[in-house]
């Protein structure tokens, strides 16, 4: 199973590259029910994965002039100040046994596995609503009041499911910041960057042990495949792979919610 899992980790690498978005959300799925990771530790492992990945990708667009880095900056700060106490207080305050009957468990993996399963579902449909669809929004005046808000948000998300946001980060840059989509994407792989890196921060701080070797491993997986997709991107439209990548999403979604309900 570890082969299958570092080939998946080079393939979420390759659709970071192609399309820009999903990273965490495989990454998380791969190391839980692949890897056997268990969902509170998966977290911390893809806040870190995700962003050396997202910052290999920053680093593409920035050299293209593809991004605003005071808007970025903007939406980062409320957003890694709440990813980092989210990871380092209330995660840990979190008990392992939420609940129990005799009949019934409810725990803080089924809780964060439930979560991201709802979340999977909302950014399929980001992910298949194309970009034209976002542009043509109706766009009202910058309003950094909004984007503030939306940056809080984010950032508790980003802490509680190891998920960079990008999904809701992209649509808010568009609509709020008045960024061009290219521009929006390079923006939030900034962000997402800076969120997963703080919340990652947040979690060695509160003492989270992690086996390097493997990480370290995976990471490399999946910066080969974010390189290599950064290449077929300027071969194969992106744009078009989103819908399919999105059904995708919505279904692995849809899987998880059963799988940890019904299925245990």
């Amino acid at each position: 199973m570890e082969i299958i899992g570092f080939a998946l980790a080079f393939l979420i690498g390759i659709t970071l590259g192609l399309i820009g978005a999903g990273g965490s959300i495989l990454t998380v799925t791969v190391l839980v029910y692949v890897m056997g990771i268990s969902p509170t530790s998966a977290t911390t492992y893809s806040l870190f994965i995700v962003g050396i990945g997202s910052l290999v990708g920053a680093i593409d667009y920035l050299r293209k002039g593809l991004i605003d880095v005071r808007k970025g900056l903007f939406f980062s700060f409320p957003a890694f100040i709440m990813v980092f106490i989210m990871r380092k207080f209330v995660m840990q305050q979190i008990p392992e046994i939420i609940y129990q009957s005799e009949t019934f468990t409810f725990t803080k993996n089924l809780m964060v596995m439930l979560l991201f399963g709802i979340l999977m579902i909302g950014a399929s449909y980001s992910i298949i609503k194309s970009r034209k669809e976002a542009n043509a929004l109706i766009k009202p005046k910058v309003s950094y009041w909004i984007i503030f808000l939306e940056g809080i948000l984010v950032g508790a998300l980003t802490g509680f499911v190891g998920a960079g946001g990008g999904f809701m980060i992209i649509p808010a840059l568009v609509i709020f910041a008045q960024l061009p989509m290219k521009e929006a994407v390079g923006t939030s792989l900034l962000i997402i960057t800076i969120n997963s890196l703080f919340g990652a921060i947040g979690d060695f701080s509160a003492g989270v042990v992690l086996d390097w070797s493997f990480l370290l491993k995976f990471l490399a997986y999946t910066v080969s495949g974010v390189l290599v997709g950064g290449y077929l991107s300027k071969r194969i439209d992106g744009e078009k792979l989103k819908p399919a990548f999105g059904w995708f999403i919505l279904v692995m979604g849809c899987w998880i919610i059963i799988k940890e309900t019904l299925l245990k």
